[in-house]
This record gives structure tokens, C-alpha cells and sequence, in this order.
């Protein structure tokens, strides 16, 4: 999927979600998003990774201490 693709599911999900508000307005709508697409990116970045937290956290250009907090928060360590 390239990177158009992406940005057109993102803001077609977003089209859906306004509509289903039907006028009401969102609230906390930016860290909302971060936790619903960042749990899917890390359940597939380390799945790819061979759930080797350095490699993904290197993919991620993350730290990987952060990486690790990241998993843990969504409950994503087993």
C-alpha cells in the first residue's frame, strides 16, 4: 500500500467518523487517533521484526526503551 493509499484510508475513516457524530462535536480527537493507529502499527511492526523489540524500535526510529513503554501501555507484551 503506498503512502497515498494510506492518508486516503486514514482521512475516508475520519469522513465516517464525522458523519457519525451527526454535528457533535469531537473532543480529544488527536490523541484518539495516535492510540488507534499506533496500536495497529506496533502489533505489525513487531510481528514483521520476529518480535525483536531493537529491530522494530530501529524501524520505528524509536528508542527502544520507548518502544517498550509504547507495548506496554497497549498491553501489547506478553
Amino acid at each position: 500500500m503506498s503512502k497515498k493509499n494510506l492518508e486516503e484510508c486514514v482521512r475516508d475513516s475520519l469522513d465516517v467518523y464525522f458523519k457519525d457524530l451527526r454535528g457533535t462535536e469531537p473532543a480529544g480527537l488527536y490523541d484518539m487517533m495516535v492510540r488507534v493507529i499506533e496500536k495497529p502499527l506496533l502489533e505489525s511492526v513487531m510481528q514483521q521484526a520476529g518480535q525483536n523489540q531493537s529491530r522494530a524500535a530501529q524501524w520505528l526510529g524509536l528508542n527502544r526503551n520507548t518502544l517498550r513503554k509504547k507495548l506496554v501501555d497497549h498491553k501489547l507484551l506478553g
